[in-house]
């Protein structure tokens, strides 16, 4: 079957089937056109399609024709209207397109450091001090695994898994997750474990992993003024919070998909990280070469 006769029979479906406006129907036609047109330049076929692929080709809308939240919110309601008509056409065995969330035009996008913007934020950190190196180990480790600011400090010791680079994680409604760090991470922590949390604990028991200089867990607002004062000496502008949008944008702009991005950051709705397709244009370039090896990037 052609794009031409597709879309002919998808429009005569929206108007006599499910009842919609002529408007609606050519303005669902149009987006689906222009997916189905993507679709045939990426030599993608449509019975491949998953929510992958649908977040790539919202990634291209934004970034490359540079569309606003608006289009991208038609976008999603053309694409849920063609995925509804394949579904109905045994053409698609689910729709993808429901698992999409459409931006809301007074939702900010979250801000997102580049890689380079991250590294100099934790280089700035001074490690030739005890609470350095704890802030190296504690911000390196937020950026490693994407974790709120609330689960850093209620992280425990008997939850870290130095030797697999594992954490389980209780985030929001004690959900219970398990994420992977880097080597990084596992260095940094290390140190901090072994040279610098026994002085600062000293003979309290203490279940938490990051703790204060009276030797007691950190508490949010500690973390966060620390932050704070870290961003002031890095001249990076970013909250804690911008470590977990950059872990989850960098992880899509690579190439995970979003499910598993979905199961590190704990979120319970796949739509909610929908949200991190915004990234910028050299996130977009590399992570596109990695999915589409065989497309010319000028």
């Amino acid at each position: 079957m052609t794009i031409e006769s597709l879309l002919l029979r998808f429009h005569s479906d929206m108007v006599s089937v499910e009842r919609l406006s002529e408007n609606s129907a050519a303005t669902y036609e149009e987006c689906a056109k222009i997916f189905l047109n993507w679709l045939s330049y990426e030599e993608i076929k449509l019975a491949a399609v998953n929510p992958q692929v649908l977040l790539s080709f919202l990634i291209w809308r934004r970034t490359e024709l540079k569309c606003d939240e608006h289009t991208i919110a038609k976008d999603i309601s053309g694409l849920r209207a063609l995925g509804s008509y394949l579904v109905r056409q045994k053409m698609w065995e689910e729709n993808h397109a429901m698992l999409l969330d459409r931006p809301k035009a007074s939702r900010s996008l979250p801000k997102v450091l580049s890689i380079e913007q991250v590294d100099s934020l934790l280089d700035s950190i001074d490690i030739s001090t005890p609470l350095g190196i704890r802030d190296r180990a504690l911000f390196e480790l937020i950026y490693s695994c994407g974790l709120r600011i609330s689960e850093a400090a209620t992280l425990q010791v008997s939850n870290l898994h130095l030797k697999e680079q594992l954490l389980i994680v209780h985030g929001k409604g004690d959900k219970e997750r398990m994420v992977p760090f880097g080597l990084s991470a596992k260095e940094k922590l290390e140190q901090y474990l072994m040279e610098v949390r026994p002085v600062l604990v000293g003979s309290k028991v203490v279940s938490e992993v990051f703790v204060n200089y009276k030797g007691e867990p950190m508490s949010r607002k500690g973390i966060w003024k620390n932050f704070k004062a870290l961003e002031a000496k890095a001249g990076v502008q970013a909250k804690v919070h911008t470590l977990r949008h950059s872990f989850a944008t960098h992880l899509l702009a690579g190439g995970m998909d979003l499910r598993s991005v979905q199961e590190l950051l704990g979120h319970s709705d796949l739509a909610t990280t929908t949200i991190y397709t915004h990234v910028d244009d050299k996130q977009l370039r590399e992570g596109h070469k990695e999915f589409f090896p065989g497309h010319n990037h000028d």
